[in-house]
């Protein structure tokens, strides 16, 4: 039997993603097509949008991710919701991630400092050390809750990487959620930062923050606009004033990035950096403790940790879906596509392509190769690929080491996060002897 529209419709809705990640669909879509049209109806508050084509099979993904001069991440940006206005888009479109060559590349020179392997091996030893700290917090308690306690290593580290003093971290937690969950209602107006606790430096940011987030005509701001991430700028901005000479945050600005620029790629580090991590290390974790085989192996064989990190990227990757927009008429994988038209690769769907991982749906940690594209592929390869393996290794090492007969906590599967791009547990409790 064929799928019909509504079916095929399944993989946009973010409600379909609180209860779970539809590999069953994108299994028989892959099957019958390379390429399908899906189209964008209304979410909540949200407009309708025009419709996409989406890329579901590993090698056009791939494809698509390698060729910018036909699958731009300029043109329209990088998200499949189009933004609000003429101006958001060129703000948008300073930043890093929705840039193509030559001009991604410049603006990617202006990071790559922080991410050198001096720099990497230097910062090795903190995040070894922070992992640690936070394991021996709760390792009395005999139970937790691994969401935030995993959601501290990044960003705890991001902190430490830009210079935001200890009690503002929790601002990078509040910008996180309103940006990567703004289709779940539990995250989308987030304000845990308590003022009192906060600097002066963010407490003048919060005077900035907007409130209710809502444009002239009553709808909700888009959430990577300027206007709704007005105090993480306002911040950004007063922090660099204050930056030591060689930080991250001197860096970009003295590297000749304009206003614009320097506050998205503030954004990048401060919210991407983050949050996929954030949902990176709770998702592996589970995918690890459902599968007690799989978890039993790594305790014996420690050695492959290594091999492990990347298979539990494959097979829970954290970013479910990017973006493009096609250049011209153009024809990928037999489907006519139209100039100015939405192109989304879906590397959930192509980190399960029978074509490439033999026995897809089973975590395997001594699968090698893995080509899985769980961090991009191409000119936007992530840049802090590395560092978020560095981090997922050193808070698994620990937690694997130091909490022992882990299991899962009895009690309903973890509520997962409502949201088409990421791919996250708002809960994760465990429990050990």
């Amino acid at each position: 039997m064929g799928l019909d529209q509504a079916q095929v419709n399944r993989i946009f809705l973010p409600a379909t993603y609180a209860e779970g990640v539809p590999y069953e669909l994108y299994r028989e879509l892959r099957a019958a097509a390379p390429v399908w049209w899906v189209e964008e109806p209304a979410v909540g508050d949200w407009p309708a949008g025009p419709g996409y084509w989406a890329v579901l099979r590993h090698a056009d993904v791939k494809y698509v991710l390698r060729t910018p001069e036909l699958f731009s991440s300029h043109l329209g940006g990088t998200q499949i919701r189009d933004p609000d206005s003429a101006a958001d888009l060129d703000f948008a479109r300073t930043m890093m991630l929705n840039q193509d060559p030559p001009d991604h590349a410049r603006l990617r020179r202006a990071v790559t400092a922080a991410f050198t392997p001096r720099a990497l091996r230097e910062l090795t030893a903190a995040v070894e050390a922070r992992a640690a700290e936070l394991i021996a917090a709760v390792s009395p308690l005999g139970e937790a809750d691994f969401v935030p306690l995993a959601a501290d290593l990044p960003v705890w580290t991001l902190a430490r990487m830009l210079g935001v003093p200890e009690q503002d971290r929790q601002l990078l937690v509040d910008w996180s959620n309103r940006v990567i969950g703004y289709q779940d209602p539990d995250h989308a107006r987030s304000s845990t930062a308590d003022p009192a606790a906060l600097t002066d430096l963010g407490r003048a940011a919060l005077a900035h923050r907007p409130d209710p987030p809502l444009a002239p005509d009553g709808r909700p701001v888009n959430p990577r606009s300027r206007a709704a991430l007005a105090d993480m700028f306002a911040y950004a901005h007063a922090l660099a004033e204050q930056a030591p000479p060689g930080s991250i945050v001197a860096r970009m600005r003295e590297s000749g990035l304009s206003g614009a620029e320097f506050e998205t790629m503030f954004f990048l580090f401060a919210v991407a950096g983050n949050e996929t991590l954030r949902n990176g290390l709770p998702g592996g974790l589970y995918s690890l403790l459902d599968r007690p085989d799989q978890y039993h192996l790594l305790r014996r064989r420690p050695e492959l940790l290594g091999t492990a990190v990347h298979e539990l990227l494959r097979f829970w990757p954290p970013v479910l879906d990017f973006r493009r927009t096609a250049t011209r008429d153009l024809v990928l994988a037999g489907q006519r596509i139209r100039r100015g038209d939405k192109v989304v690769v879906h590397h959930a769907s192509a980190n399960r392509d029978e074509s490439v991982f033999r026995d897809p749906d089973r975590l395997d940690l001594t699968r090698t190769p893995n080509d899985h594209v769980s961090f991009g592929y191409g000119p936007h390869f992530c840049v802090g690929a590395q560092l978020a393996r560095i981090q997922t290794a050193a808070l698994l090492r620990r937690t694997l080491t130091d909490l022992p007969d882990l299991e899962l906590a009895p009690g309903a599967p973890p509520p997962r996060l409502v949201s088409n791009f990421q791919n996250g547990l708002k809960s994760l409790r465990i429990r050990w002897s």
